[in-house]
This record gives structure tokens, C-alpha cells and sequence, in this order.
């Protein structure tokens, strides 16, 4: 019995607790956006909440908001007065009924251009806490970068059919300008099956190639995925590799181009599930990112605060898809209401509404079966 009590312990110990520690301060940071924009906008908050269902522990600050953390991880909210719920509904049965001084904080009757700006504040301190995160982490220990040439190439493999040589310096992908090896890979995982155009140096001579990258499986952090491959290696020898040190803003500038990179990435690799052009099945659900932080934090602390650099970026702009009970929907019907000069009809807006949480619900289920499959559980 007390076996099973510490393979439990030692198992939330090594599962749980590195997820808690990556989503909690992410989930906080984007909420604490709203709450100060909103709080600065004179707007009246009563809910602060990280996770949704019973509350593990709650108080209430001299202002009246209810600050609580529930118990599941999985989010987080702020609920303004005025609001019918933790998705900023508004509450259209109790709004015509408020006083002045209360209508002076409910949400649903602030300006447009306020409303906007608090709903566009949790994302922006998604993007914010990344940097920041990544400009620590250059500023302490700089960064190591790999020069794009071609020490391999593997037979049989993409790139040894499409003409690459061992020494090849590539210097663009489709026009894309290539600094370090690390951005190749960017460049060729998610376009297996496509064709194409690389510029490389060979001897000193531009050479243009056009290479297909084979889908192929490997193992990251322990899973295996599924990516295109050139069948190329880069730098061994250390004279290839360089540290670079930072200071302040070089490190910001630096933590912002790599913050662009994750948001150019990531909405090129959605644009290509919509078009059909990869798959969705690298897609990672709460379980997925649960076991990735573990492997990550057995790495190393430092390595987990660069993927929650990582994860927060992806928070932040997933939360400004146009999908309504997301905030990208509530900006999207703010933008409506600027065009129309009125606000979208209560039946519109509860249909979008629902529209929103059953795609959102199912793209959860799509991430958690995907999760389940690498288990072998499916």
C-alpha cells in the first residue's frame, strides 16, 4: 500500500507538477492582462480565476473581486460586471435595470475601443511574458548558433536525389533567408510533399535547388512525430558553431524575432491543415503538453522556461482566432459593431457563441485523441 501511495506521489511529482508550474503563471499572465486594462478603464471586476470548476482556494481584495484558483487547469478567466458568464456574455436581462454609478463599471456598456482593448490586453501579455522570458534567458547565457552547412547528406535520402553536396552553405529556402542551420528544419518539417527552392553556395557559386522533403518519422522528447526530411546534418565541427552574447536590446531584439518566428510557424502550419497540405495530428492536447513539460523540466529548469516562452506565444495567439467565446471572437464582433455602428443581435451573438464552444470543444477532443493515439492507448 505505501508502495503504491509513493508511485503515485512520485508520478504527479513527475507529470503534474511540471505542467502546473508551466500553464499556472502562463494562464495568470494572460488573465492579469484584461484584469489591469480593465481595471484601468474603470471597469468592475468580481471574478479572477485561474482554472474552471469548484474552487480549490479563494478571497476577495477590498475592491470586492473574488480571486480564486479551481480545479481544473485548464485555463483561466476574469468576469466583469455586467457579464452573464465566464465567456463575457453580457448579462442583457439585468443591464437596462442598473443605476448610474453601476453602469459606470459593467463591461458590456464601456466604449468599443475600450472593450477592444481589454479583450486584446490577454493575449498582447502572452506575447509580452515570452519575450520577456526569452530576453532573461539570452541576457544570462546568450545563444549558441549553428551556420547552415551541409556536413552530410544522407543516401537515398530527398537531398541527395535533388543534387546536395557535403560543404553546401544554403542561403534560402522559397526565398526565405537562412541564418542558422536551426531554421532549415523550421522551414522543411511541416512540407513533406512539397517541392522546394533552395539557394545554396557551393564553392564560392550560387547554386538553386528543388528538393521534396520525405515524411518520416522521429522521436522529440521521446514521441514520435511525424515530419518532412531533407536527409541532411549540420555543423560538427566546433569552429561551425558560434555564442553569441546579448546585451539588453540586442536580447530584446533577439526575444521578439524569435517570439515573430513562433507566431509565423505556427499560423503557417494551421493555414496548411485547413488547406489539407499536413496533418493534424501533431496536435497537442493537455495531455501532450503534460508529458512534454515533464521530459522538458527532467531536462533542465531552463529549458522548461524556453518552451513556456513557447507555449505562451501559442496561448496568446490562439486566443485571437476569430472564434467566438475566444477573444479573437469578441474582437471580431467588435468589429462588426464598428462597421454596423451598432452592436450584433443578441440571437447572433448566442448563436456564434455556441457555434464557438462546439469547436473549440471539438478541436480539444481532436488534441486529446492524438494525445491518447502517441500513448498507445488507441
Amino acid at each position: 500500500m505505501l508502495g503504491m501511495a509513493q508511485y503515485f506521489i512520485d508520478w504527479i511529482m513527475h507529470n503534474i507538477l511540471p505542467f502546473f508550474l508551466l500553464i499556472t503563471p502562463i494562464v495568470f499572465f494572460h488573465e492579469l492582462g484584461h484584469f489591469l486594462v480593465a481595471r484601468a478603464c474603470g471597469v468592475k471586476i468580481e471574478t479572477f480565476s485561474i482554472g474552471f470548476g469548484p474552487t480549490i482556494v479563494g478571497w476577495n481584495d477590498r475592491r470586492g473581486t473574488r480571486w480564486k484558483i479551481s480545479w481544473i487547469p485548464l485555463g483561466g478567466y476574469v468576469k466583469f460586471f455586467g457579464d452573464l458568464n465566464a465567456v463575457s456574455m453580457p448579462d442583457r436581462s439585468n443591464l437596462d435595470g442598473l443605476t448610474s454609478d453601476e453602469m459606470q463599471g459593467a463591461f458590456p456598456l464601456k466604449p468599443l475601443y475600450q472593450r477592444a482593448l481589454i479583450v486584446a490586453a490577454g493575449p498582447a501579455a502572452n506575447f509580452v511574458l515570452a519575450i520577456v522570458l526569452l530576453t532573461g534567458f539570452l541576457l544570462a547565457f546568450g545563444g549558441t548558433v549553428a551556420a547552415p552547412i551541409i556536413s552530410k547528406v544522407l543516401p537515398d535520402s530527398a537531398a541527395s536525389a535533388a543534387g546536395f553536396h557535403t560543404g553546401d552553405i544554403v542561403v534560402s529556402v522559397d526565398n526565405h533567408s537562412i541564418a542558422n542551420f536551426d531554421q532549415i528544419r523550421d522551414f522543411v518539417w511541416d512540407r513533406a510533399g512539397e517541392t522546394l527552392s533552395i539557394q545554396v553556395t557551393r564553392q564560392g557559386r550560387p547554386i538553386l535547388l528543388h528538393v521534396t522533403p520525405r515524411l518520416s518519422s522521429i522521436s522529440i522528447l521521446g514521441e514520435r512525430q511525424q515530419v518532412g526530411l531533407l536527409g541532411i546534418d549540420g555543423p560538427v565541427s566546433a569552429q561551425q558553431w558560434t555564442h553569441v552574447s546579448y546585451g539588453l536590446f540586442g536580447a530584446l531584439a533577439e526575444a521578439s524575432r524569435e517570439t515573430w518566428s513562433i507566431v509565423v510557424t505556427t499560423l503557417d502550419y494551421i493555414w496548411r491543415i485547413v488547406t489539407g497540405g499536413a496533418s493534424a495530428s501533431n496536435l497537442n492536447g493537455p495531455i501532450g503538453v503534460a508529458k512534454i513539460s515533464a521530459e522538458v523540466a527532467a531536462v533542465s529548469i531552463l529549458s522548461l522556461l524556453r518552451l513556456a516562452a513557447f507555449i505562451s506565444v501559442s496561448i496568446g495567439l490562439v486566443n485571437l482566432f476569430p472564434i467566438p467565446v475566444l477573444d479573437g471572437g469578441h474582437l471580431l464582433y467588435y468589429g462588426c459593431e464598428a462597421l454596423l455602428g451598432r452592436p450584433l443581435g443578441p440571437r447572433a451573438q448566442d448563436v456564434g457563441f455556441r457555434l464557438g464552444i462546439a469547436v473549440m470543444l471539438g478541436l480539444m477532443l481532436l488534441a486529446t485523441w492524438n494525445d491518447l493515439v502517441r500513448l498507445n492507448l488507441f
